[in-house]
């Protein structure tokens, strides 16, 4: 079964890095958000298998945009794995409570991407 990931993040360049990194490890089936409002559109037309989301966006962050699935009760199940420039060990906590997953930072490598979204799906 194909995994279906949805990347969100406000950078294009970005979006493109963890996309073509996702296929290079085998999840072929991607689709990009450019921040979490754009991302609830999508998970309101499309089904999700992994949501892989940084924080730092415009309109909804990362942080607000895990919130909002976590409190909605509809995305209960849904590994999240959120990818970030932020390393603090405040923010790895604050993101784990507000329901992500996983962490990682900025820059990372494809098997360090692999070895996270394993580990959560």
């Amino acid at each position: 079964m194909a995994v279906k990931v949805l990347v969100v993040d406000d950078s294009p360049t970005m979006r493109r890095i963890v996309s073509n990194t996702l296929k290079r490890i085998g999840f072929s089936e991607t689709e990009e958000a450019e921040n979490g409002q754009e991302a609830l559109t999508k998970l309101g037309a499309a089904e999700f298998d992994l949501i892989v989301t940084d924080w730092n966006m415009p309109g909804m962050s990362g942080l607000d945009f895990v919130k909002s699935l976590r409190s909605s009760g509809d995305y209960d199940d849904m590994p999240i794995l959120m990818v970030t420039t932020r390393s603090a060990e405040d923010d790895v906590k604050e993101a784990l409570q507000a329901g992500a997953n996983s962490y990682i930072v900025k820059p990372f490598t494809p098997k360090v991407l692999k070895e996270k979204i394993d580990s959560i799906i």
